[in-house]
């Protein structure tokens, strides 16, 4: 006998229940299975290998250290006290622990004799011995690494592939991996969490070895990127490896003691790359990740990152059409008139201290023959970076910097003691060719202007001008609200010039000190005494890129810009139809005098929506008029964040914005009626 029309129904939301339930089952089956990705087993097999060979050189290692004679050392501690210690046998850790087991716990690394070190790697004579912890960012940087070895075991552990470079970025780290057959998907991103946790909770020791180069090619003789950076980029006969868990990778470190001091892991997105970021090379897929110490920091980071997602610069600047980018001209900027508001703000801000500061603006061509770059010595190191072409039969490129330019119009003609110092300032159009995957957004670009100066001085001259530019930069960043701090960066390892001028240079506390482009243009000027002699050439740029400098704004203000930079600074809304016509007057007045002025007329929309409108838009101010403000040429104002602060006459109120204007007051409620 067939089912009643009740049981059907009933039968059938019976259905649609299992349905869903099954549907929910293997919604939670993939995820936790990564879509199907789930760790290799066996695993690859030069992961044995690598381990075989990892233990017959470690058991070398440790025959040496034991070997090593028993001798006495002297640590000393930041504070000046010593410790006794023995050379190739107390290690950091040691010493920490005898201080307190709390310091030990938290140090992350230590630094000795200024070197960063392994906290388990033995001292091997009298040294000086720092313990640092979570809040340098010498420790963060070393706690990201390690956690991205912790990622590319994982990564190995699922994938396979071969690994090339993993390493610290400015918050986080990621790992590159070639496979051309398995890709990372979203998906797999909780799969590769589990195996870290699982990793984690092991508390695998980070191991290290110095092996030589022959050592290391016959362990990563199955991986051609790691065979590439032994051949082409390590030139000395041994370098270190080290090892947590089954992962063992090329690496100068140092790292963690354990896998276990990271307590909290995320991927956070997986992309496509280059190797060595060259577009002809080997594609590779990219992972992306960060992690903590403590639990409670990753909590604090996500929300962070959050309201970072809301104050993007380029979600942003796409709400209040400020500018764009297109697939025709990728990295260059196309500001709209909003845009160029601002930027043309920050330049005049810029060029009005200018001329209260002494330097004096040029003008200085976009692209140059390359024998300039030769001469300055960005062709050897740089040329790469650089938009080049021939133009009859001589290869010129277009300008990354300004420096050399300056250096042809220091050299003019001659130049006496009287004019120094000479301060050149040039806002002029740089180019440099980032690649295309680095670019992101108005941070990394290709087309771009600084407010770039140069100060050509006497050595005499160093110290105040360095005082001088430190002041320029207080004064900046103050007016826009910021705090800052300062950082000494000395000589890299392929340094230009002579060691005798850098030797100089670095006594100084300097913006940026050049040497070198005086020597490599020989420029000269009279000095008091008639001779001939070597100007020095101070780099300042106080916003760096305008660009940047626009994305650093608009996530800092989240939109919400101060009068004397908006876009938007006023909105006048009639009260209805009747009033149009008294608004737009008003739109015009406040137009003639330099402001940002809109006039909404639009009958469509009711006096709610658009106070409303404007309000979302980030105008600063918002003006409704009506009868009564017809009749008595006012203004009724109010603000943004909806402050109502009443009727105003309309000179009044440019006196206010003249004042907000003129003291790029950061508040648009500063003194409003006080008249």
């Amino acid at each position: 006998m067939g089912d009643t029309a009740v049981e059907k129904v009933q039968n059938l939301n019976l259905n649609e229940k299992s349905q869903k339930k099954a549907m929910k089952e293997k919604k939670k089956k993939d995820e936790s299975s990564g879509g199907g990705v789930t760790e290799m087993n066996p695993w690859p097999e030069y992961i044995q290998k690598r381990l075989d060979l990892w233990d017959k050189y470690k058991a070398q290692y440790e025959e040496q250290l034991a070997s090593k004679p028993d001798l006495s050392i002297v640590v000393t501690l930041p504070d000046g006290k010593t410790v006794e210690a023995k050379a190739w046998k107390t290690t950091p850790y040691d010493v920490a622990k005898g201080i307190s087991q709390g310091l030990a716990d938290s140090t992350i690394i230590a630094r000795v004799n200024s070197v960063l070190w392994d906290l388990d790697r033995p001292l091997e004579g009298d040294c000086k011995l720092e313990l640092l912890r979570w809040d340098n960012t010498d420790a963060q940087a070393v706690f990201w690494h390690s956690s991205a070895h912790m990622l590319g075991e994982a990564m190995e552990r699922v994938y396979g592939g071969c690994l090339c470079y993993g390493p610290p970025i400015e918050e986080g780290f990621y790992y590159d991996m070639f496979h051309p057959e398995k890709g990372v998907s979203s998906t797999d991103f909780h799969v590769i969490e589990g195996l870290v946790k699982k990793i984690a909770k092991e508390k695998q020791n980070f191991e290290r070895l110095e092996l030589t180069k022959e050592q290391l090619l016959e362990m990563f003789d199955y991986n051609p990127f790691k065979v590439r950076i032994l051949k082409e980029k390590v030139d000395t006969p041994t370098t270190t490896a080290y090892r947590c868990g089954s992962l063992i990778d090329l690496c100068r470190g140092p790292h963690v003691r354990h896998t276990g001091k990271v307590k909290a892991f995320k991927v956070t997105k997986n992309s496509a790359s280059y190797w060595e970021g060259k577009a002809d090379a080997e594609s590779l897929q990219r992972v992306y990740g960060v992690s903590f110490p403590d639990p409670k920091q990753l909590k604090q980071w996500e929300v962070i990152q959050e309201e970072a997602a809301k104050r993007d610069h380029r979600k942003i600047g796409k709400e209040q059409e400020l500018f764009f980018f297109h697939e025709l001209s990728p990295g260059s900027c196309f500001f709209q008139p909003r845009g160029a508001h601002i930027y043309n703000v920050l330049v005049n801000f810029i060029r009005d201290e200018y001329r209260r500061r002494g330097f004096q603006e040029v003008v200085t061509p976009n692209m140059y023959n390359a024998k300039l770059w030769q001469t300055s010595g960005h062709w050897a190191h740089y040329a790469e970076n650089m938009f080049s072409f021939e133009v009859e039969k001589e290869t010129f490129a277009l300008k990354p910097m300004n420096c050399p330019g300056h250096c042809l119009m220091f050299d003019n003609r001659t130049r006496s003691w009287r004019e120094l110092p000479l301060r050149m300032a040039d806002f002029g159009v740089l180019h440099r060719n980032e690649l295309s995957g680095a670019l992101t957004g108005l941070t990394r670009v290709r087309r771009f202007q600084q407010d770039d100066a140069h100060i050509f001085c006497a050595p005499q001259h160093i110290e105040q001008e360095i005082v001088s530019c430190l002041e320029f930069l207080q004064f900046v960043y103050q007016t826009f609200g910021f705090t800052f701090q300062l950082k000494l960066s000395t000589r890299p390892e392929k340094y230009l010039g002579d060691l005798d001028s850098w030797n100089q240079a670095e006594k100084c506390a300097t913006i940026q000190l050049d040497f070198q482009l005086p020597e490599r243009f020989n420029l000269s000027y009279i000095s008091e005494t008639g001779d001939k002699k070597r100007p020095v050439i101070i780099h300042r740029a106080i916003l760096g890129s305008v660009e940047r400098m626009i994305a650093i704004l608009s996530e800092s203000y989240a939109g919400k810009w101060p009068f004397w930079l908006s876009p938007r600074q006023v909105c006048v809304v009639p009260v209805g139809p009747a009033f149009d016509d008294y608004a737009v007057q008003v739109n015009e007045i406040l137009n003639a005098n330099g402001y940002m002025s809109e006039a909404d007329t639009d009958a469509g929309d009711t006096l709610n929506k658009k106070v409303r409108n404007a309000q979302l838009a980030q105008f600063n101010y918002i003006l409704v008029v009506g009868e009564k403000e017809k009749t008595s040429r006012t203004v009724n104002v109010r603000t943004r964040d909806n402050k109502v602060h009443g009727e105003m006459s309309i000179d009044e109120l440019i006196q206010h914005l003249k004042k907000l204007q003129v003291e790029r007051t950061l508040s648009d409620d500063s003194d409003l009626l006080k008249f």
